[in-house]
């Protein structure tokens, strides 16, 4: 518990992160004990929470990316936002889908949280360029978006990329599909007149 308090309210945990503090079989009894006691919350199968709480509304289901993070910690695997989700975190699109769409080079992994769905898709490394990055977030929302915005994807990559990501763009534009390669390139030459202007 003390573990869970310092990290923050909203934290998801699976056994896995403490792997340090015991056997699996003493893990899995103290997580149980804490979550009958109500102190932690069981989201699913080896998933659990330290809720956070509204005054009226009681315990706030925990962020899909916290959840994914904790997935991907626990088999030592990485992970990205994928389609819509990504093209939202640019402010390319305002639609919001129920289910979060993840890539990850670990197993595939479904978890229901109420409404809303985390949904961990295992993928090539070729669909997976900077993965867990802003620079990620780009090659996943342009990959969505089509060619045909990605006069719009450059425009916002251009100002809100650090000139890190930019250069990992450039660096992995050969990773990327013939049609994406010209605009990862072009985000990426914002960076050299970043350095250069």
């Amino acid at each position: 518990m003390k573990r869970a308090r310092a990290s923050r309210r909203g934290s998801v945990f699976t056994p896995a992160d403490f792997v340090d503090a015991g056997s699996r079989a003493a893990i899995d009894q103290a997580l149980s004990r804490l979550v009958r006691g109500g102190k932690l919350r069981r989201l699913a199968r080896g998933l659990y929470d330290f809720p956070k709480t509204h005054p009226k509304l009681g315990g706030l289901a925990p962020s899909p990316d916290d959840v994914a993070r904790a997935l991907a910690r626990e088999t030592g695997s990485v992970v990205q936002i994928t389609g819509a989700r990504a093209a939202n975190a640019l402010g390319l699109s305002t639609q919001v889908p129920a289910q979060s769409s993840y890539l990850t080079d670990g197993p595939p992994r479904r978890v229901v949280l109420g409404k809303r769905v985390v949904d961990l898709r295992h993928a090539s490394p070729k669909h997976l360029i900077a993965p867990g990055s802003a620079a990620g977030t780009v090659v996943q929302a342009l990959r969505h978006l089509g060619p045909v915005r990605a006069a719009d994807i450059v425009q916002v990559a251009s100002r809100t990329l650090s000139p890190a990501d930019k250069k990992v763009l450039r660096a992995s534009a050969a990773q990327a599909p013939a049609w994406m390669r010209m605009t990862l390139i072009s985000i990426g030459q914002a960076a050299l007149g970043d350095v250069n202007g």
